[in-house]
């Protein structure tokens, strides 16, 4: 039987057990929990592809330049979309973590 009181490693010492909590607080912070920071996100990434564009946009004149500018602004707008269906997913059939 399991015992609700006790926490989970407990018996491997408070030093361990100390240093996996603290991993697992960290690890959190790094988890995508609403849509509102998958914008910020896609707003984040969309300006470096758009500095990356203009880049070039300046080494390569024409067509060139217009197709690789929109290839990097389109993969942050897949991306996104990607990130947005993945927090849907998450909210409709639970968390895997």
């Amino acid at each position: 039987m399991l015992d609700v009181q006790k926490p989970m490693f407990s018996g491997l010492g408070t030093d361990l057990a100390t240093y996996i909590a603290m991993w697992r607080k960290i690890k959190r912070l790094f988890i995508i929990k609403t849509k509102f920071e998958v914008f910020l996100i896609v707003y984040a990434l969309a300006t470096g592809a758009v500095a990356r564009g203009q880049v070039y946009l300046e080494q390569y004149p024409g067509i060139g330049g217009k197709l690789l500018f929109l290839a990097c602004t389109g993969a942050v707008f897949m991306a996104g979309a990607k990130m947005i269906e993945a927090i849907d997913y998450h909210r409709a059939y639970g968390r895997d973590y």
